[in-house]
């Protein structure tokens, strides 16, 4: 069923658990994550990035994602990813996305927060709830790390804005680590109190071990994105498929491995999360 990014983020606030949420790039991608979804039982957030809604790639994967989340027999909310002005913000409530992340976090603390203010406003008359983020969150090929999110910044920000979650910098990055990262789960719990427990979100969990993602979520982290490894996990199959002089050549038959592969990783995600049998 398809459901909003307030409507499910309220089921991880009531089981303490986090909602996964995947990033997703072509058909094979979402059949994997919504077949790992109902499976387990558990609600999952299907995002695009905001290039393909630049780009156009966005116009038709909407449809198939829309698709799939009504079929679905687990909530399902359809989320852009990283959207850094409003041009991909108005394309993806165009096209159907029942979550909008506004990322003005390269933007100086109070242009983040006007310009966040207003995606959100705007959303509002959609009934669209907005993810907001504050601290960069950049690539793990970055020279260095952003500022981290600072808990009395986050409340102000959070109230003048209106977001419905936020994204926080808390040694988190985007990518494959090239050493373990280290979160702040501390700084994490001080956010979340500071903000009166509005659902944060941890963007670059490709990578971060397992008990510091569990950590987090006892500390307030109530969305987890996965991108990097969504890739890796459809990739490796291709790859492998291309090494098997058996596998068909026919393109639906070829990706069954692949999408399965997606799958597999997915159910992990859910049950690492606590979300599986949620639903």
């Amino acid at each position: 069923m398809l459901v909003s990014l307030s409507e499910i983020l309220e089921l991880a606030q009531r089981g303490r658990f986090a909602i996964p949420a995947f990033n997703v790039y072509n058909m094979e991608t979402v059949m994997g994550a919504v077949a790992a979804a109902e499976e387990a039982k558990a609600p999952v957030i299907l995002q695009v990035y905001a290039r393909l809604f630049k780009e156009g790639g966005g116009y038709y994967l909407s449809p198939v994602i829309l698709a799939a989340a009504r079929r679905a027999r687990v909530p399902v909310c359809f989320h852009l990813d990283h959207g850094p002005s409003m041009e991909e913000v108005e394309r993806a409530l165009r096209y159907g996305a029942t979550g909008i992340m506004f990322d003005g976090s390269l933007l100086p603390y109070e242009e983040n927060m006007k310009a966040t203010a207003y995606a959100a406003a705007l959303c509002r008359y959609a009934e669209v709830p907005v993810e907001g983020e504050l601290g960069h969150i950049g690539s793990v090929n970055d020279d260095g790390m952003d500022v981290f999110t600072d808990p009395a910044e986050a409340a102000w920000f959070a109230r003048q804005t209106g977001v419905s979650a936020l994204a926080v910098l808390v040694g988190n990055a985007h990518g494959r680590y090239k050493k373990e990262p280290r979160l702040d789960v501390g700084r994490i719990a001080a956010i979340s109190e500071a903000t009166g427990h509005l659902p944060l979100v941890l963007h670059g969990g490709s990578g971060i071990p397992d008990g510091q993602i569990r950590q987090a979520i006892d500390a307030g982290i109530r969305k987890i994105n996965f991108g990097t490894d969504v890739c890796y996990s459809f990739l490796d199959a291709v790859q492998e498929g291309f090494q098997d002089p058996k596998r068909s050549i026919a393109i639906d038959l070829f990706m069954k491995a692949p999408t399965e592969s997606v799958k597999a990783f997915c159910l992990k995600k859910i049950s690492l999360l606590g979300a599986n049998g949620a639903v």
